[in-house]
């Protein structure tokens, strides 16, 4: 991977994880759950497509389609299980 991919990469699921935090709200603290998740997933889902040599989605070398899926999954999951937590409270 080359420099712009990995630009690419991070910009993007920052995006998302910004993105997801606009619709559903919350405070810094969520924001910050949110990117960490989006980057945590993005990069899981670059290096799963890389090893198996899916090419769904790709642009070069960034596998955007399963990288994309799971940093929602990955974001989606974090939410949900946050949710589980408040209501304990």
């Amino acid at each position: 991977m080359n420099l712009p991919s990995i630009l690419l990469g991070v910009i993007l699921s920052t995006l998302y994880g910004a993105a997801f935090h606009l619709l559903r709200g919350g405070g810094p603290g969520r924001l910050i759950l949110y990117l960490v998740l989006g980057w945590a997933g993005f990069w899981a889902g670059q290096i799963l497509a890389s090893q198996a040599g899916w090419t769904f989605g790709s642009l070069g070398s960034l596998h955007l389609g399963l990288a994309t899926v799971m940093s929602l999954i990955f974001i989606l999951l974090g939410h949900w299980l946050s949710l589980a937590d408040s209501n304990q409270r």
